[in-house]
């Protein structure tokens, strides 16, 4: 008998872990990003030659009036599969809305990359996997680094920015050297995310705001650059920010600026200094910078009301963990993906030419590891821009330290309350 039970046993994990590509039937499928389109175009549906997808898409900032009407109300249908945004994927996997695949990523635990998985893992269990990781880095200059630090060696120049304190020394250094011409960054704005990872706690802890005290440091530390003068003095995706990458960027006066440096994630190098900065082509490189971080990032998830979740299921196993899928796809894009069997496999093959032929590939898949996903949580949308409406009002000069953190607790509160009414007013309809 206990033969028996042990070879039935196997056989259930030999069906968990294997491929489930016999499935058929129709999919509605949702995103705010082309990606999954082409993916399902080019590699599942060729696969997968059972399953008609139907796919729709919208720009991320219209995607959650799109999708909560029919997601919440009792009488909506959602799409079976649907693309979360990292700004607003918490939101959905706390929803209790979404099937669990849990199944999914036991099969697959031991090659996929942990951040991605806390992220979307509520409770004990997973509800979403992503086919990428987004660590982020600092970008900077080749060229400037050799003109004021003596080298650009990305190792020598991580060591000039391996913490928050030199952080602040090399940019005092870049400016005095410079003679006030060369700027760390274009924007603070671009410190904001990495010190939203330094966090011990995240904003809510026991159903009530917390503000952990690097978010406090955040502010002192952002004021005292900009009382200094340290950055460009320019807003985040402004047409100065991109300025600055092409090295044209000038202060109030009309005198240029160099920009040293900027915060990106992974796919800041092919869609923000690639599409906004060819001219700068090879004269940059990156480290990771004083802190690892995270920024962006798309997750699939399913409907719990999907009447064909054997399909949607094997449409997220095979987007977000089969290896010889996410292999082409990361060899088509250069997406770093979130499975270590790829990343092993391919990641010393990489030699970037925009980065002066630097391989990105293997940097990101080490900073990868450090990226704390647990701080993630539904409300952070909300939260993060009110934070950063009382950081700038402080940092301007408009609000005191106390003040601008008094105001934030309010609101804060005020909008959450707000939230949790939209919520139920959508569920009661």
């Amino acid at each position: 008998m206990k033969k028996i039970i042990v070879l039935l046993t196997m056989a259930l994990l030999i069906v968990s872990v294997l491929p489930a590509q016999n499935v058929s039937g129709k999919l509605t499928v949702w995103s705010f990003t082309d990606e999954i389109g082409n993916m399902i175009t080019k590699y599942f549906t060729p696969t997968h030659r059972g399953v008609q997808v139907e796919y729709s898409q919208k720009p991320s900032e219209q995607f959650q009036n799109w999708i909560d009407p029919v997601l919440y109300s009792e009488r909506g249908t959602p799409p079976d599969v649907f693309a979360l945004e990292s700004d607003f994927v918490r939101k959905y996997i706390e929803s209790g809305l979404l099937l669990d695949i849990t199944d999914i990523y036991n099969a697959n635990k031991t090659k996929l990359v942990d951040y991605p998985v806390e992220v979307a893992t509520y409770n004990g269990r997973v509800y979403g996997l992503s086919w990428q990781v987004c660590p982020g880095a600092f970008f900077y200059r080749r060229s400037l680094a050799k003109k004021y630090l003596g080298t650009d060696d990305p190792t020598a120049v991580q060591r000039s920015f391996s913490n928050l304190e030199q952080f602040i020394r090399t940019a005092r250094t870049l400016k005095d050297k410079s003679g006030g011409k060369c700027v760390v960054v274009s924007s603070l704005n671009d410190l904001v995310r990495p010190f939203l990872s330094m966090r011990a706690q995240p904003w809510v802890v026991s159903g009530k705001l917390f503000i952990d005290p690097m978010m406090e440091n955040c502010m002192d530390f952002i004021k005292n650059a900009h009382d200094n003068r340290l950055d460009g003095e320019v807003g985040q995706w402004s047409e100065g920010w991109f300025a600055g990458m092409r090295g044209e960027l000038e202060d109030y006066s009309g005198n240029p600026l160099e920009v040293f440096g900027y915060f990106l994630p992974t796919w800041g190098l092919h869609y923000v200094l690639k599409n906004n900065a060819s001219n700068t082509s090879g004269d940059w490189a990156m480290i990771q910078g004083p802190v690892p971080y995270s920024w962006g990032g798309t997750w699939i998830v399913a409907s719990a009301k999907t009447k064909n979740p054997n399909a949607a299921k094997e449409l997220i196993r095979y987007l977000t963990t089969d290896d010889s899928f996410l292999e082409a796809w990361a060899k088509d894009t250069g997406d770093v993906v979130s499975n270590y069997n790829v990343i092993d496999k391919i990641k010393n093959s990489y030699r970037e030419p925009y980065l002066g032929g630097q391989n990105h590939y293997s940097a990101f898949a080490l900073m990868a590891k450090d990226v704390n996903g647990n701080l993630m949580q539904g409300t952070d949308e909300i939260i993060n821009n009110l934070f950063n409406d009382a950081l700038w009002a402080y940092v301007n000069g408009d609000k005191t330290k106390e003040q601008a953190l008094a105001d934030f607790r309010t609101q804060a509160a005020n909008s959450l309350s707000v939230e949790v009414l939209k919520r139920l007013k959508l569920i009661l309809n």
